[in-house]
């Protein structure tokens, strides 16, 4: 059976950057399940199991724009440091959960700060990053 809209997908899979750096994998561990077009993966991921079944392994180049896309500037934002609890100790690279408009966990990661301002990136960490996604389908069903 082929990956199709609606199949269920079991999988091993490594998400790597352009220097092999592994960022994320099953190979060793469990593998993942998902539903083709539940929104699990990002789009440009689930193009490229498209027509693919079980057995099949295969590696793909995945650009920025098929990824997590290229960062916004509009998603990095000027805090002020008030808006931080005092007794937290920030630093560059530090990644804080903050609250959007419906309430949903949002982490942004800290860029620089100050005694009266912080700079926060709401960039997907992987924003502008060439990844290679590694994958072995184990078994496609017809899902539940």
């Amino acid at each position: 059976m082929q990956i199709e809209q609606g199949k269920q997908v079991e999988l091993h899979f490594a998400l790597k950057l352009a220097d092999g750096q592994v960022v994320d994998s099953t190979f060793d561990r469990k593998p993942a399940v998902l539903k083709i077009g539940d929104g699990n993966l990002p789009d440009g991921f689930e193009e490229l199991l498209l027509g693919l079944q079980a057995g099949d392994k295969k590696s793909f180049v995945v650009p920025p724009e098929k990824a997590f896309a290229q960062p916004n500037p509009n998603n990095i934002q000027n805090m002020k440091r008030s808006d931080f609890a005092a007794d937290m100790e920030l630093e560059v690279g530090m990644v804080v959960s903050f609250a959007d408009a419906n309430k949903a966990e949002l982490p942004g990661v800290i860029k620089e700060f100050d005694d009266t301002a912080v700079v926060v990136d709401f960039n997907h960490p992987l924003a502008g990053k060439e990844l290679t996604f590694d994958v072995e389908i184990i078994q496609v069903t017809n899902g539940q």
